[in-house]
């Protein structure tokens, strides 16, 4: 069976290439990606990148997917405030799916708890964020922790894409 990866974005100001370049390694690589958020309305990056989410996020569960991935952005934040969101990543963590998240992404990762004990990275306005919740936090590019990835922005997201895709080998 082909593996799914569930990519979430926020409805607005989600970092267009976090989206896109991890998106393209992902699929050249075999694996089917499904974009998602918490509206079903277009969503718009910070650069006018426009993408319709194949689902709103609460229309399928953790289980349907082999790893979960928070793209960041300055709307990332937004996404702390639907517990579905962080419900979904609770969930993934539970069934020991991979979890993902770039530049602001991690700081969602944190607020949902699955970060405590982990070492992270993230985009740095959100150092403390990650660290109240309970994360460790590492100034790499990209810092795997167990079943856990993160990456600190979008020159990173090419390496973050690899990273997935390498975990899920």
């Amino acid at each position: 069976m082909m593996r799914r990866i569930l990519m979430i974005i926020s409805p607005r100001d989600f970092r267009d290439e976090e989206l896109l370049e991890p998106k393209e390694i992902l699929k050249k690589a075999g694996l089917e990606v499904v974009v998602t958020s918490v509206t079903g309305e277009t969503c718009i990056g910070m650069f006018g990148t426009n993408v319709k989410p194949d689902y709103v996020i609460g229309e399928f569960k953790a289980m349907e997917f082999d790893a979960v991935v928070v793209v960041g952005g300055s709307g990332t934040p937004v996404l702390n405030k639907y517990d579905k969101v962080l419900q979904i990543l609770r969930d993934a963590k539970k069934q020991n799916k991979i979890l993902a998240a770039i530049c602001l992404g991690p700081i969602v990762l944190a607020k949902a708890g699955v970060l405590k004990g982990k070492k992270a990275t993230v985009f740095s306005s959100g150092i403390s964020k990650i660290e109240d919740g309970g994360a460790q936090y590492v100034s790499d590019s990209v810092v795997i922790d167990g079943r856990i990835i993160t990456a600190n922005g979008p020159q990173s997201a090419k390496m973050f894409g690899n990273a997935i895709v390498s975990a899920l080998d």
